[in-house]
């Protein structure tokens, strides 16, 4: 394989979705693919013996989700990952964001996008399609939220109360839902927010979501098709 080419992993459980991929991909200079993966384990195994440059992935098929994502995100930080699914909610797509998909486009996207998102996508930088664009429009979604994000490696010593606390904001609650569900003051929720923030090192709510969701607190796939 020429070393000037970017390599490039399907992972799709859908054969014509990855047919379609492989056809666009050879029409592209300087691109190759190097495997295709059905299901979440043959991925993992694949970028392993591959070492791809980009994984295109529909974790939304059959024998993929939202963990399959978070699983190679971990394993292979520098790995870039451009998803490609049928269009989802907005929960769907800021999730996908804070497991660690660096573009997203839609299945139905016509052939000059894919291209630019998987050209963009390899040279790391992020890619979203006009349809998730009206999506992130519509539904006021703050991508920048998402970005420059570095969760700590050491372990973090939460209190059982902000652990609880961290647990409800990542499921969506505002501060005053919290206060009235746990019998206190708005104020004392703010101030345990504020040292979460300070102990993880985040400056924001997507910050303390990333870190529940990747630290196991927090499933995605309990609120990944929410409305």
């Amino acid at each position: 394989m020429n070393t000037s080419q970017t390599s490039i992993i399907i992972a799709d459980s859908s054969t014509i979705s990855r047919l379609g991929l492989n056809a666009i991909i050879n029409q592209m200079d300087g691109f190759i693919v190097v495997g295709e993966a059905d299901n979440s384990k043959s991925v993992l195994d694949l970028i392993i013996v591959k070492s791809p440059d980009l994984v295109i992935i529909d974790f939304l098929s059959d024998d993929f989700d939202i963990e399959t994502v978070m699983n190679i995100k971990r394993k292979f930080p520098k790995l870039f990952l451009l998803g490609i699914t049928p269009l989802q909610n907005g929960n769907t797509l800021i999730n996908a964001l804070r497991a660690g998909i660096d573009s997203y486009i839609k299945k139905s996207c016509d052939i000059p996008e894919v291209v630019d998102a998987i050209k963009s996508t390899s040279k790391g930088k992020s890619f979203y399609c006009g349809k998730i664009l009206e999506k992130i429009r519509k539904e006021s979604i703050d991508i920048s939220e998402m970005n420059n994000i570095d969760l700590p490696c050491d372990a973090v010593a939460l209190s059982r109360r902000e652990k609880e606390i961290l647990t409800l904001i990542s499921e969506g609650l505002t501060n005053s839902k919290i206060a009235e569900m746990l019998f206190l003051s708005s104020h004392t929720i703010t101030t345990h927010r504020k040292n979460i923030m300070s102990k993880l090192g985040v400056k924001n709510t997507a910050g303390i979501v990333m870190y529940a969701v990747k630290s196991g607190i927090v499933s995605p796939n309990k609120f990944l098709f929410a409305s």
